[in-house]
């Protein structure tokens, strides 16, 4: 790789609150309509897939396409925030995004919708590694907590409207799921003109050679494996003849990506920094996140709306809690962390109280009231605000400036494969259980329907609805124990990470001083 701009001009100053904060508004705004728009289906999904005449299998994959094409893009992203233009990146993941909701909004079948969401989940898979690029470039570690508190924030507020404004838009007859979809297209436009307007970083040009080979073999090897599992335990059994061709084919595919990773001058994810041990240790540790969270979350507004018979609108409001804890622990945390410059003893008090609050979740069932989950979902949100932006700080502040990308990306990447693959096993493990609980109380007619359509439980007489919503209920909470000791290795994980000074030059600097080391220049 080659540099043909100078070092002298990639030296950079350090920017200042004000114009940080400048910069970084149209990328909040992205961020916003990404989650915004991830979470206001929520709710609308089991109004979706009835007026879609689809089933539970469609239900999980609605979540999965869009979180599988996140996580198979994510490494390539990453890559390129390297090589180009961050800001020019950004902005297409932004035009992905607003496309694949337009044509959600207009589906007539689940086939486009599931493309749709495709579609987004490319331009998911850009936010999801450049916002934190972007960040890394312009702020230093040790000022880092307090920015990150503020995407914590506008995370949460995203993540609290999303499923209020689905559940009153599925409510609204006049409106309905559809303008899920399509809230996000006029936020999106108004994102892209603002980063356009405020976000401006110095850019190094590169002679390089982008590894589409490695980047194609990566994402088909961990596209099979995640429809494996998605469709195992479903369409055919985990231990079968489409397990074995399936797994074979990705892991071949996988073995040949890194094969071809090894031996290309720019790879998209350099194998090499593997061998630093915080970046391996909190790639572990997100992926577990990953499975933990994203598993044993997505499920809870299914819970809300079938076992506990809400309407999608309250089931919104029941998410409060959660989302609270994770907007006040993230926010706290990251504003401690550049007040005090230590980040180790959050990041392990998050790991501790995520399987505690799975543990408490696994209690669940019908008669649970409204303060006790909110105060267990309370402290989800607490141990996923501490934990999950701090794994990244982790790793960011202890790579190469150059690599910032390379290591942000796969970071998010393994928490995306986690997450896809947690939703869709975890999925078909509900769907299974729902079926067999059915079928225990109904008779063996009753486990095709139970586990595999989504009832609407307003047409079900009274002993039919109670025992559907046992069944849910008891498959839900059965999910938690399940993901229990998932969170309990990542915590594991977490303690052996070792905890260094955090920088306090940003990532433009660094990537700065150290072009200038290799051109053999004395740093600015």
């Amino acid at each position: 790789m080659t540099a043909t701009a100078s070092p002298a001009e990639a030296t950079t100053t350090t920017m200042t609150h004000r114009e940080v904060m400048q910069a970084l508004s149209g990328l909040m705004m992205g961020i916003f309509v990404s989650i915004l728009a991830s979470t206001v289906v929520s709710n609308a999904l089991p109004r979706i897939i009835a007026d879609l005449g689809a089933n539970q299998s469609v239900y999980t994959w609605v979540v999965t396409t869009e979180l599988l094409a996140m996580t198979a893009t994510v490494p390539l992203w990453g890559k390129l925030s390297d090589l180009y233009s961050k800001k020019l990146l950004v902005q297409l993941s932004l035009v992905f995004f607003a496309v694949g909701s337009l044509v959600a909004g207009l589906s007539p079948n689940v086939e486009v919708l599931l493309a749709s969401r495709v579609v987004q989940g490319i331009g998911a898979g850009g936010l999801t590694a450049l916002a934190q690029v972007v960040m890394a470039a312009m702020i230093s570690p040790r000022e880092l907590g307090r920015y990150a508190g503020m995407f914590g924030a506008v995370f949460a507020v995203a993540t609290v409207a999303g499923p209020l404004v689905g559940g009153v838009m599925v409510d609204t007859d006049w409106l309905g799921w559809r303008w899920c979809f399509f809230l996000g297209v006029p936020f999106t436009v108004v994102a892209i003109a603002m980063l356009q307007r405020t976000l401006h970083l110095p850019l190094i040009k590169r002679e390089v050679k982008v590894d589409y080979l490695g980047a194609f073999l990566i994402m088909a090897g961990v596209s099979t494996i995640l429809v494996w599992s998605t469709l195992a335990g479903q369409r055919f059994a985990w231990a079968s003849g489409w397990t074995a061709g399936l797994v074979s084919a990705g892991l071949v595919l996988l073995v040949l990506a890194v094969l071809v990773e090894r031996r290309t001058p720019e790879p998209v994810v350099p194998l090499d920094i593997f061998r630093n041990r915080t970046v391996t240790l909190a790639t572990v540790a997100s992926l577990l996140v990953g499975v933990a969270m994203f598993g044993g979350t997505v499920f809870l507004s299914q819970y809300f709306q079938i076992a506990l018979g809400k309407s999608p609108t309250v089931a919104g409001l029941m998410s409060l809690p959660m989302i609270a804890g994770l907007l006040v622990s993230s926010t706290v945390a990251g504003q401690l962390i550049t007040k005090w410059g230590r980040w180790k003893g959050f990041l392990v008090a998050g790991a501790i109280i995520m399987p505690v609050s799975f543990v408490l979740l696994s209690t669940i069932d019908t008669s649970t009231n409204a303060v006790t989950l909110g105060l267990f979902m309370a402290l989800l949100g607490v141990g996923v605000g501490m934990l999950m932006q701090n794994l990244v700080l982790a790793a960011q502040n202890d790579v190469p400036a150059h690599e910032l990308g390379a290591a942000t990306s796969v970071i998010s990447f393994f928490r995306s494969m986690g997450g896809a693959v947690g939703v869709s096993a975890l999925g078909a493990v509900l769907a299974n259980r729902v079926g067999t609980i059915m079928a225990d109380k109904l008779g063996p007619a009753a486990q095709g329907s139970g586990g595999d359509a989504v009832p609407d439980i307003s047409t079900l007489p009274e002993p039919i609805l109670r025992i559907v919503q046992d069944a849910y209920a008891t498959a839900t909470s059965e999910i938690f124990l399940i993901v229990t000791p998932i969170a309990v290795l990542a915590l594991i994980a977490v303690l052996f990470i070792k905890e260094k000074p955090l920088h306090t030059t940003s990532g433009s600097e660094r990537l700065a001083q150290e072009e200038q080391a290799n051109a053999g220049m004395p740093a600015h």
